[in-house]
This record gives C-alpha cells, sequence and structure tokens, in this order.
C-alpha cells in the first residue's frame, strides 16, 4: 500500500453540555477539515482525548471519522487500549470501518523497559489484520528507544511512526537507519514547532493537533516542503510556532485546542476534565490568537500566498 504521508489530524470531539458526543457536529466539522486539505483524520489521539471515552465511544468516533472520510482521505485510527487483546480487538474493528491503518501508543501508565515494549508491540504487530503505526509519545507512556524501533520495523505489518518526542536527531536517526530496507516505513512527527525541520530531514508528515484548527497553515507548509521551499516555509513555521504556543499554554490540554476549534466557527463544548480557571479563561486570548492569525494568512506576502486560496469562505 502507498505509504502514510502529509497532514494528519488528531482532532477533537465535540460535546454536549452532558458530556455527550454531538455527532452532528462531528461529522461537520471532520467534513471541514477534508475540505480544507488536511491528508488524512487521525481519530482517538491524544488531542480527541481518547483515555476520556469509553471502548464504545471510541469505536462511534473511529466509525464516524471513516463514514466522513469516504475515501477521500486515509484515516489513522488510534487503537490503543490498555492491554493487547482489548488493542487487537479494536484493530479488527477499525478494519472493518474501512481505517488504512492503526496509531498504537507504547504501554502507559506502567512503565515498561525496551524489552516490554517490544513484546507489546511485537504482538500486535504479529496478529493484527490492519497496518500499525508506533506511537512514540514519552510524556504520556513508555518511551520507545531506537533499538526497539528498528526490531520493530522488521515486522511487516508495522508501517510507520509517529514521534512527539520533538527530537529532530532522533528522527534523522530513526530515518538512517530504517529507511534502508523498509523505503515505505513512514515517520510522521507529532510536534508542530519541529515540523520543518522534520520535514527537511525527510519526515513524511505530521499528525498535529493545530492542523484542527489551523489546517490551511499546516498543509502549505508541508507543500511547501515537498517541493523543496523551506526559505518560505520557515516564515510560515513562525506562525505555526506562535499559535501553537498560545493554545498549548492555554489551560490543561488540549483545552486550547477545544477553544481554537471553537473559534473557527464550531460548536465544541467543555472537556469530560473539569475545567479549572484557567481554563474557563483562555478563550478570548485563543480566539485573538486564531483571528490574528487568519489575518495574517489573508494577505499577500510570498510566504503565504499559497494558504490564500484555502483561506477563501473561512
Amino acid at each position: 500500500m502507498t505509504a502514510l504521508k502529509g497532514i494528519f489530524v488528531p482532532f477533537v470531539v465535540p460535546l454536549d453540555e452532558k458530556g455527550s458526543i454531538r455527532e452532528a457536529e462531528l461529522r461537520r466539522y471532520l467534513d471541514w477539515l477534508i475540505e480544507r486539505g488536511v491528508h488524512g483524520l487521525y481519530p482517538n489521539g491524544s488531542t480527541g482525548e481518547f483515555v476520556r471515552f469509553t471502548p464504545e465511544e471510541r469505536r462511534l468516533i473511529v466509525k464516524v471519522a471513516c463514514e466522513m472520510a469516504a475515501g477521500r482521505v486515509p484515516v489513522l485510527a488510534g487503537a490503543a487500549e490498555a492491554n493487547v487483546t482489548e488493542t487487537l480487538r479494536a484493530c479488527e474493528t477499525y478494519a472493518d470501518f474501512g481505517a488504512r491503518a492503526v496509531a498504537v501508543v507504547s504501554p502507559f501508565y506502567y512503565r515498561l523497559g525496551p524489552e516490554a515494549v517490544y513484546a507489546y508491540f511485537r504482538e500486535i504487530g504479529t496478529h493484527s489484520p490492519i497496518d500499525v503505526t508506533l506511537y512514540n509519545i514519552p510524556m504520556f507512556a513508555s518511551p520507545l528507544d531506537l533499538a526497539t524501533i528498528c526490531r520493530l520495523a522488521e515486522l511487516d505489518r508495522i508501517v510507520g511512526i509517529k514521534d512527539s518526542s520533538g527530537d529532530i536527531s532522533f528522527m534523522q536517526r530513526m530515518i538512517m537507519e530504517i529507511s534502508v530496507n523498509r523505503p515505505d516505513f513512514a515517520f510522521l512527527t507529532g510536534w508542530e514547532p519541529a515540523l520543518t525541520a522534520m520535514l527537511f530531514v525527510g519526515a513524511m508528515g505530521g499528525t498535529l493537533a493545530t492542523a484542527g484548527v489551523m489546517p490551511e497553515l499546516t498543509q502549505a507548509i508541508y507543500e511547501l516542503a515537498l517541493e523543496g521551499r523551506f526559505e518560505l516555509a520557515k516564515q510560515l513555521q513562525i506562525h505555526l510556532i506562535r499559535l501553537f504556543d498560545v493554545m498549548l499554554g492555554a489551560g490543561e490540554f488540549p483545552s486550547g485546542f477545544r477553544a481554537g476549534a471553537e473559534a473557527r466557527g464550531f460548536t465544541i463544548g467543555r472537556s469530560r476534565q473539569p475545567m479549572s480557571n484557567l481554563d474557563m479563561n483562555c478563550k478570548p486570548r485563543i480566539d485573538q490568537s486564531v483571528h490574528e492569525t487568519l489575518a495574517i494568512l489573508s494577505q499577500g506576502q510570498p510566504s503565504i500566498q499559497i494558504c490564500h486560496g484555502l483561506l477563501q469562505g473561512s
């Protein structure tokens, strides 16, 4: 199959006042993201707060994403559950829904060593009916080291990695070691501040929370990098970092990104995590940052002309 590449969106999930999923609003939001040019959908990511939903709700979110994608873009579905058996069950369900691949986070809560992490992913990679991408997010789960990733890349069913460490040299080392034997192995970054640099060293794209708020910007950086126009991509990268920093620093993650999606016209509602004063007071600051970024991207400087057409009607 074609390698996973481009900008995938780990989207937030709209909730009503009782904390139930607003399915109609979720469908409207996903359709908008696809129309804005994202290259793929990533349900049940960290930004989507997958640990705060029931297994049945996680399956609903993936089902809706696959139905809305409808072949227009691939779906990379978060399939991490509390143990191997349940994770494989999710893999089977998401394969039936039509997902292109699943993303499985390294074991969380219990911090495991490299051999235990390898055994976990080997079991999934050996028995999954759908392609698997590794998900390395050291801030939340047992880290994946280079030697373990290289060993796992020997399994045909494991087709890529999403790395949220933000470590550019680590990304480059993975590409150097693995691409020789697995040229289609997908290297995706999950850290916005390093997007342009990651693309420069050979990453194939990213799964980025900011793409759920400003898909025009993340898509433009990717397209410029694909064309080798890194000087222009670097200029857009500055705007991406500024917006990302505001949303990441506003309350508890991912409150800022939920507020950012609301600033684009969607009824996202509160997270299931009780809101702190910081969470409740972040909306004006997020609104201002989103609208300032939109205003900048609507101007005609050479570095942002690629965004202009995508922004019409926003």
